[in-house]
């Protein structure tokens, strides 16, 4: 009887999904807020102790501490970020303790996106990864292409002989 009392209190652990997705989309929004007013304790903890960050650069795959450090000078100067959501679409997994999510931003590089995965710890959303990617109309694809070939092949050689 008590085993089956246990299993029936785990099953109601799970939240509503809806719940769920307004939490995480509360989340997101709150810490995109961090960031713009240069709260750096606040913004990273949104993000697990194991959290990677990668960045519009293709040399920015970072872990946490490597997130603080290299993102602090700019925290300190007042002076972060400031994204917002334009439009955010968040997929649980079945358990409703993971998530992904993908978003357009508004940004001082105009549209990017973010996308990433939450994972619930203690009842709070944390970041596992977060992915920022700048977006590139297709009209100007070859354009950009042109002007970045030749550093990223550089780069890719680099990357290639590890």
């Amino acid at each position: 009887m008590s085993l089956l009392l246990f299993a029936c209190q785990q099953s109601n652990t799970v939240s509503d999904p809806t719940t769920s997705i307004k939490e995480i989309g509360n989340t997101l929004d709150s810490f995109n807020r961090a960031a713009a007013r240069a709260d750096f304790n606040a913004y990273f903890n949104y993000y697990t102790e194991d959290g990677i960050f990668c960045g519009t650069d293709a040399t920015e795959r970072w872990d946490k501490k490597q997130f603080m450090e290299w993102s602090k000078p700019y925290f300190d100067k007042g002076k972060a970020w400031n994204f917002t959501a334009i439009d955010r679409h968040i997929y649980m997994a079945p358990d409703g303790n993971m998530a992904w999510f993908d978003e357009l931003l508004n940004t001082q590089m105009k549209i990017c996106r973010g996308s990433g995965v939450v994972v619930k710890l203690n009842n709070d959303w944390k970041l596992k990864q977060y992915v920022l990617s700048t977006t590139v109309p297709n009209s100007l694809v070859d354009t950009v292409t042109m002007m970045k070939t030749a550093e990223e092949d550089s780069l890719m050689r680099v990357i290639m002989k590890k």
